[in-house]
């Protein structure tokens, strides 16, 4: 077990939207096989599906290496044997470290991070994810005629003052490059707190482009 003074880090969040998205992910996810979790942060989450998931093994990953502490500390401190010590691993980067997955899951990412990040993601998991398999994406978006709630306007202007590149995407933008990718849209399922969950499945022979 890790001692108290280590380098696990928590995200307030995770206590709220975690047992929503597990309620998804158990729709979703494959019986068994490996999750590739891009963009994991804390390491929370990972340890949390692992638990609830014994069947699924999970591979977090970030490109922060104060992340990958985190993570690997909650990784100790759970003694779960289905969670892999995390890879270093940049969305946006043109080649990924080499690995398989059943399923891509990325959560909180696509609006904290540029534009490259999200169509890096969608090349990426194309290449990794067998036909059929998934892509579940969680976050808050902006929707053609859906008035934005007022607590998501705040975050998408306190985002784009902190970085221009980040915000709110247009739904309907990430599932156009997400078809270009080769996905098909699955499902949309409404979340607590304007959240949603974008659930993409991988066609036959995805393009790579986007």
């Amino acid at each position: 077990m890790a001692s108290p003074c280590d380098d696990r880090r928590s995200a307030p969040a995770v206590a709220r939207n975690r047992d929503p998205i597990l309620v998804v992910l158990r729709q979703v996810l494959p019986d068994h096989g490996t999750v590739l979790e891009v963009a994991s942060g804390t390491g929370e989450h990972a340890v949390h599906f692992a638990r609830h998931l014994p069947a699924l093994t999970w591979q977090p990953s970030d490109p922060s290496p104060e992340a990958c502490a985190s993570i690997e500390a909650w990784r100790r401190a759970e003694g779960l044997g289905n969670v892999w010590a995390p890879l270093a691993l940049d969305a946006a980067a043109a080649t990924w470290p080499e690995v398989s997955a059943a399923a891509v899951v990325c959560i909180n990412m696509v609006h904290i991070s540029p534009w490259a990040a999200t169509l890096g993601l969608l090349r990426g998991a194309a290449r990794i994810l067998p036909p059929g398999g998934v892509l579940y994406l969680y976050g808050p978006y902006r929707q053609t005629g859906v008035p934005l709630a007022p607590g998501n306007a705040a975050f998408d202007a306190d985002l784009r003052e902190r970085d221009p590149r980040w915000g709110l995407r247009e739904l309907d933008e990430v599932v156009a490059a997400a078809g270009h990718a080769g996905f098909t849209l699955d499902r949309i399922v409404e979340m607590p707190a304007n959240n949603l969950s974008v659930v993409f499945r991988r066609g036959d022979l995805a393009s790579g482009a986007g």
